[in-house]
């Protein structure tokens, strides 16, 4: 069975059209008996103890690739999309659970919605303009002597996520069918915007460049594509053809039995991750600090800055959550190829996008967290 949906408020328009079988009840004189609802709430021991799981992942990746001969060798022969063949494997299993859940029959209905429009043009906005500008600005004020870091923290800043921000939604009881349409629009203009912005903020903004600059368009499509196009795919198939069979076999059973593979995909890929990248993050430590604080800062501020203001527009929890998972999450599968293929595997770029995703899985799992309690807390409504 589906999960509830948080006992806060009503819910709004675009809301109606949530993820599967989301019960509307209300309890407001019982906020905590109702807190911001995981994506994995049928997993009760396995969500209660999700930080443990993935700071155990991460501390058994690091060990790996320091202490196990060629653990970073072996994990990097096989690429795909340039990225490592089993760091793409944890993805795609991570974000397929999610995507089956989405009610795609009713998605038009919400395409008919001013609010939908409102809410996507306030995503990119923050996602275009204001998340990337602010990058820049960090990279300059914390690597102001490093060129080739800070234009791997300007990739990082301008792929926008299209994976983990579903499960940093679900896990928060955000609104998961949003997410997914955000995810959809920002991929279409990664397409397209990716290698244009990122050539003019390494060229220009940045400064003139000390080496010739090509950005791949193709880099972005095949990342898109694959990322997102194979599970959201897969997922529209698999919804359509067994809900026309056995539509409550499908809602009751099957959903339920899938739900672990997006944690157990979330997992295996951070201790790949970090089993990819341990040695390198332990012999470059200094680089990895200097590289690490700006990023920490990015993620923190985007996301309550997007969360204050949302919620200042009168967003509601469900939606204001969202959008702030969706402006501090990035697309660290495509940065980290880009970097690879443009300045090379053991470049400085490549060192600052692979330290991107390592600090972004802590940081927004904290995320996470206090946003669940700021919500129990103020009680704030859907």
């Amino acid at each position: 069975m589906s999960p509830e949906k948080p006992a806060l408020s009503p819910p709004t328009d675009l809301e109606a059209c949530s993820v599967d079988n989301q019960p509307q009840e209300e309890e407001p004189s019982q906020p905590q008996a109702n807190p911001a609802t995981s994506t994995f709430q049928q997993l009760a021991i396995l969500d209660r103890f999700l930080a443990l799981w993935i700071f155990l992942a991460m501390g058994v990746g690091i060990l790996l690739g320091n202490f196990v001969p060629n653990t970073s060798r072996a994990l990097a022969k096989g690429k795909f999309v340039g990225v490592s063949v089993p760091i793409a494997i944890g993805l795609l299993v991570m974000m397929y659970p999610i995507l089956c859940k989405v009610r795609f029959e009713t998605l038009h209905r919400s395409f008919r919605q001013r609010q939908l429009w409102v809410q996507i043009g306030f995503s990119l906005m923050v996602n275009w303009i204001i998340a990337p500008l602010f990058m820049l600005a960090l990279a300059w004020a914390f690597l102001p002597d490093q060129r080739g870091l800070r234009e791997g923290l300007i990739l990082v800043g301008i792929a926008r996520c299209i994976a983990m921000v579903l499960v940093w939604t679900g896990l928060a009881g955000g609104d998961s069918e949003y997410c997914a349409i955000l995810v959809a629009i920002n991929s279409v203009l990664q397409m397209v915007l990716f290698a244009p912005v990122a050539i003019l903020f390494l060229r220009v903004m940045d400064g003139p460049a000390p080496h010739a600059l090509t950005i791949d368009y193709s880099l972005a499509a095949k990342s898109v594509g694959v990322f997102l196009g194979i599970p959201l795919g897969a997922a529209v198939v698999t919804r359509f053809a067994l809900r026309s069979w056995k539509p409550n076999w499908y809602d009751e059973q099957f959903l339920k039995w899938i739900s672990p593979w997006s944690l157990i995909g979330l997992l295996f890929t951070i201790l790949v991750l970090f089993a990819s990248q341990g040695r390198q993050v332990v012999h470059q430590i200094v680089s990895v600090v200097r590289v690490a604080a700006p990023l920490v800062v990015y993620f923190s501020v985007i996301f309550v800055v997007t969360l204050v203001v949302t919620r200042r527009c009168g967003f509601g929890y469900r939606l204001s959550c969202t959008q702030s998972f969706t402006a501090a999450s990035n697309n660290f599968e495509l940065a980290i190829a880009v970097a690879i293929a443009t300045f090379g595997v053991d470049s400085d770029q490549a060192l600052a996008a692979t330290v991107g995703p390592l600090i972004e899985v802590p940081v927004l799992l904290g995320l996470v967290y206090a946003v669940r309690w700021y919500a129990r807390k103020r009680r704030w409504e859907a």
